[in-house]
């Protein structure tokens, strides 16, 4: 598990923070679960935060001058969000003019999520090196880039021969207001034992694996159900393996206050079980946010997963992202409720303690400082 030391969690003396002023700069989601927790974070620990944003449905060649036209120079840190890319160039210029610094926490590289994860053009193609020179530019002009694990760090650094001293590990996190228990219990004693599964159905969640699963699953124990929430890509793969089961139900996308309710029903909340490498450098919303509602979680075994949680103590990991092994995992859980509740028990504490909104704000004013300090103005 990572380590925080006391510059880490912003234990700086030297810096007040409620003078460090932030802008989220760009065509970013502003209710997307990673820059909103952040943003809330930084309020919390009594930073101010500005937005210079536009609609992300704006092409980003026709944005610039609108973002350029609504920046503010009073700020100290530029911070540039998940999927903004192609915004770094202005980001980079506005802060160079005014003397500014800039924070850019990619989330993921376009190039791997577009050409190696999704398969969208072959990696030899136009398209794959155009999206190959945009990561690279991007990473490039940042003074700093945030990654969220140190697994994801040591692929950029490989990749797009990024400098390791530029990058800083900050953990997805969550929203602890919003994912909170419900009851304060795992267990449940009526009705069937539902498994929960819900996300963008992209080819890192391996949703057609737990749908494998379900159907071992059901051979054993038809007492248990597995509810799939969401859509996307391989929502198709996953119907056709959970072909025939009665035990499986898929529901389309949900508000959040609907989907906290389908969590706060489950008995046990899935991770992610995909096959591709991508896979095995990222710890995702769901995880955090399962945990944040007392839940048990189980996902596939990482590098990435097991720097943040420890196996049967705050999460039950799988081996391999193999229908076998997830269907053993989960029969386990249901056999056992005093592992369950344990281990959901435990994962609770450890979320709200390192990765709820305010630690997380915490720990990146912590980055921000030693890295910029009082030089920042």
């Amino acid at each position: 598990m990572i380590k925080y030391s006391g510059a880490e969690f912003g234990r700086n003396s030297y810096y007040n923070w409620a003078e460090m002023r932030f802008t989220f700069f760009g065509g970013y989601d502003p209710a997307y679960p990673r820059n909103a927790v952040i943003r809330k974070g930084l309020a919390k620990n009594g930073a101010v935060v500005r937005e210079c944003r536009v609609s992300p449905r704006h092409k980003f060649w026709a944005r610039y001058a609108e973002l350029a036209a609504r920046f503010r120079r009073d700020t100290d840190i530029v911070f540039v969000p998940e999927f903004c890319q192609k915004d770094m160039p202005p980001a980079a210029f506005l802060a160079r003019l005014w003397g500014k610094k800039v924070i850019f926490d990619p989330l993921v590289s376009r190039f791997e999520t577009k050409i190696v994860d999704w398969g969208w053009k072959p990696a030899d193609s136009p398209a794959a090196r155009w999206n190959l020179r945009i990561d690279r530019k991007a990473f490039r002009l940042a003074d700093l880039i945030l990654a969220d694990t140190t697994a994801h760090k040591e692929y950029y650094c490989a990749e797009y021969d990024v400098d390791p001293a530029k990058v800083e590990v900050l953990p997805i996190g969550y929203d602890d207001e919003l994912y909170r228990p419900a009851d304060g219990s795992a267990t449940r004693s009526d009705g069937p034992f539902d498994v929960l599964f819900y996300g963008s159905f992209v080819p890192l969640h391996g949703a057609e694996v737990i749908a494998e699963a379900a159907r071992v699953v059901a051979a054993a124990d038809p007492g248990v159900r597995f509810t799939f929430i969401g859509g996307g890509r391989t929502l198709a793969k996953a119907k056709d393996a959970a072909a025939g089961l009665a035990n499986v139900m898929f529901i389309e996308r949900l508000p959040e206050v609907d989907l906290r309710t389908r969590i706060a029903a489950a008995d046990v909340c899935l991770g992610i079980f995909g096959r591709t490498e991508k896979a095995r450098r990222v710890v995702p919303n769901k995880i955090f946010q399962s945990m944040g509602m007392g839940k048990p979680v189980i996902t596939v075994r990482t590098l990435a997963v097991e720097e943040l949680f420890r196996d049967s103590v705050e999460i039950r990991l799988c081996g391999e992202p193999l229908a076998g092994t997830l269907a053993a995992a989960v029969l386990e859980m249901k056999r056992d409720p005093g592992l369950r509740e344990r281990i959901a028990r435990a994962g609770l504490e450890l979320v709200r303690e390192r990765y709820s909104a305010a630690a997380i704000g915490r720990r990146l004013l912590g980055i921000a400082a030693d890295r910029f300090g009082p030089r920042v103005r």
